[in-house]
């Protein structure tokens, strides 16, 4: 068996669905726009550049959702996939996903973005298992807070080997391991793998994967 990990952000999807909630909010007046867009785009600007301070962005993230009931929420995400997430899915990333599945592979989408935006689109690609940054959540309902470590750079190792063992797996139950990502800050990760696939990368990651002769590709 193989282990198949893609993440979403800018790989799978042609966007950012983290930056993309946050726009769909606003654009509803969920969100004030002149508070929160441009703190938005400055965040994602951050992540970019590999500067972002992950739990000062979870704290603005994850806020909105703990003013509002889940029923509210998932009435919202609804809408959210329809207009910004389903256009942004290639059919060449649902072929990629669909040729890993074919084959005897464990295949993982593994996003800093929370699991609350994540899961609906996670489900829409047609991948069962999912491992992302945890919002807190009492009877149902969102705290504001992320529950445990969030799943980025460094973390989504700890996180991944973490989901393994709770699955009775390691590293040592494959014989190879991919991984498709767009980011500089996925490194630590995909140094990790037997191969490491640069999709649509950042100009960081994309200089790195020509130094290490890294396949490069695009999904767009």
């Amino acid at each position: 068996m193989n282990l198949v990990l893609f993440d979403l952000d800018n790989t799978l999807l042609a966007g950012d669905s983290d930056f993309q909630w946050a726009q769909f909010l606003i654009e509803q007046r969920v969100l004030d726009r002149e508070v929160y867009e441009a703190r938005n785009i400055e965040f994602y600007e951050q992540y970019k550049e590999g500067t972002l301070d992950i739990h000062e962005f979870l704290d603005f993230q994850l806020k909105p959702l703990s003013r509002h009931p889940r029923s509210q929420l998932d009435a919202w995400h609804q809408e959210f996939m329809q207009q910004k997430i389903l256009p942004l899915i290639t059919p060449q990333a649902r072929e990629l996903v669909k040729r890993h599945m074919l084959g005897n592979n464990l295949c993982v989408i593994i996003t800093a973005t929370n699991r609350f935006v994540t899961g609906p689109i996670a489900r829409a690609l047609g991948i069962s298992h999912l491992i992302a940054t945890e919002p807190e959540q009492v009877n149902d309902e969102f705290t504001g807070q992320v529950f445990g470590l969030p799943c980025f750079r460094e973390g989504k190792i700890a996180r991944l080997e973490s989901w393994l063992d709770e699955h009775n797996l390691t590293w040592m139950s494959f014989l190879e391991s991919w991984f498709y990502s767009d980011s500089l800050n996925d490194l630590p990760l995909l140094n990790k793998v037997t191969h490491p696939v640069a999709v649509d990368p950042d100009a960081t990651l994309k200089a790195h994967a020509e130094e290490n002769g890294w396949p490069i590709i695009s999904l767009r």
